[in-house]
């Protein structure tokens, strides 16, 4: 994949304790990557040829070139 042809998300923690969880492409689908945001933390991320999904537990915004989202949680 080409790094301008892929996604970015913008995750903004509106309670400490978000996870924002990195799911692996393939055959098996497996957690990859965690990271945790305190409150107001700001976390950018892309999708990649290792990185088909993400899942994010707690309060958080979403924002994608498709609009934003709200969790509630």
């Amino acid at each position: 994949m080409d790094s301008e042809q892929q996604e970015y998300i913008v995750i903004k923690a509106k309670d400490s304790g978000v996870q924002v969880i990195g799911l692996t492409r393939g055959q098996d689908t497996k957690f990859h990557h965690t990271e945790k945001l305190d409150k107001g933390e700001v976390l950018i991320v892309q999708f990649t040829d290792h990185t088909s999904a993400m899942k994010i537990r707690g309060k958080a915004t979403i924002l994608t070139k498709h609009g934003s989202i709200d969790t509630d949680v």
